[in-house]
């Protein structure tokens, strides 16, 4: 293991993980903006089943591998939850974040999956979401400084 944690396979199963994540993305159809867009519009509630469906086995998993007592198998670390307050912090990029994916239609993980099955012009807002998380780290470090 290296110095954090990480054992060797770490990477290949995190690109296993996001690989399996976009594919369901693409077959679901969620990976096309205008069915998010119909879903935000309360027009179609697919998106619903999928993102109920993906919170029902990421809570089964937490809950379980919090309790097992176990460690995970490729940082050797304990399970845990992180618990984060609520703040304005969270409630700012909460609003914001909602506001891009309404205008958009596109949501960061679906973007990558559109980009993946040949929907160019996400790339866009792909390059927009890198250009507001370079602005918000560097007006953040700017006021840590000041």
């Amino acid at each position: 293991m290296g110095d954090d944690g990480r054992g060797p396979a770490f990477g290949a199963v995190v690109y296993l993980g996001g690989l399996v994540f976009g594919v369901g993305l693409a077959v679901s159809g969620m990976a096309k903006p205008e069915v998010v867009l119909d879903f935000l519009q309360l027009e179609d509630l697919g998106l619903l089943f999928v993102m109920g469906g993906a919170a029902a086995v990421a809570g089964t998993a937490v809950f379980l591998a919090t309790r097992s007592g176990r460690r995970a198998p490729l940082t050797g670390r304990a399970y845990g939850r992180r618990l984060k307050s609520m703040d304005r912090n969270v409630l700012l990029g909460g609003a914001v974040f909602g506001v891009g994916w309404g205008i958009s239609g596109i949501c960061p993980g679906a973007a990558y999956a559109s980009v993946g099955i040949g929907n160019l012009p996400v790339l866009w807002a792909v390059a927009g979401m890198f250009l507001g998380a370079y602005a918000q780290g560097y007006v953040r470090s700017r006021l840590a400084g000041a």
